[in-house]
């Protein structure tokens, strides 16, 4: 998303992680700062890359957000819009997930209302991250690289899919949207280099902001239920 390479330990901007002298001869070149090779992870196989990416490493988040997604690499305009619509398709089977076996109302009813659903949370939570990074982190610029980077640290999305094949309770989503919620404050550290307090709490605020407006638009058993209990709590202080 830069055009300058960085240092996978230290964050240090390198002008190149590599010189390659022949197809398979490569020497992985060393950053200025600490003195260590720039970016380890060139010649990790992907499995690993993912591995790190599940256990929130620094490193490998540099590595994915700094030079494997670059400007001289990557056409950033083309994979924004992929990730912006594969993100999407994973909410709305996420909403479906959410709405069970019980739904029976016509497809289009159904289409109509996991479409509202989808855009007006995922424009609370654009709207709440990005008042809530302004007042805690003062960021401003850099608007289109950081929602990449949300983008790409929200890949854990994709395990809603395991849900196809083998039955999982409601419970592991909302599992699988706290990891969510942590990988996008690692990748957000990463790229504003702030403290991770900081970048947790953006994180939070946009995600709760996001849940709120969900039940909002499609409320579960919770707020019923959470009705029922201030109704009779009140009844008892009538009596």
């Amino acid at each position: 998303m830069a055009s300058e390479y960085r240092c996978v330990g230290c964050g240090f901007r390198v002008k190149s992680l590599f010189i390659q002298y022949s197809p398979g001869n490569i020497r992985l070149m060393k950053c200025g700062n600490c003195k260590e090779v720039a970016d380890e992870y060139i010649e990790c196989e992907r499995m690993i890359i993912f591995i790190d990416l599940v256990l929130h490493r620094p490193k490998v988040y540099r590595h994915v957000l700094f030079n494997e997604i670059n400007q001289e690499t990557v056409n950033i305009q083309h994979l924004l819009w992929k990730l912006v619509f594969a993100y999407l398709l994973l909410d709305s089977y996420r909403s479906l997930l959410l709405r069970g076996t019980h739904e029976h109302s016509s497809l289009v009813l159904v289409t109509m209302k996991v479409l509202i659903h989808v855009l007006s949370t995922n424009l609370a939570f654009i709207f709440a991250f990005a008042i809530a990074a302004k007042g805690l982190l003062n960021e401003v610029s850099r608007k289109r690289e950081i929602l990449l980077g949300i983008l790409i640290s929200s890949y854990f999305k994709m395990f809603l899919l395991a849900m196809l094949v083998w039955e999982f309770p409601v419970s592991v989503i909302f599992i699988i949207d706290i990891i969510v919620l942590t990988s996008n404050s690692m990748a957000l550290k990463v790229m504003t280099e702030s403290t991770t307090s900081r970048c947790m709490a953006v994180c939070l605020i946009a995600h709760t902001v996001r849940f709120l407006v969900g039940h909002i638009f499609e409320p579960t058993t919770f707020f019923p239920r959470f009705g029922s209990l201030v109704y009779l709590s009140s009844s008892f202080r009538i009596l």
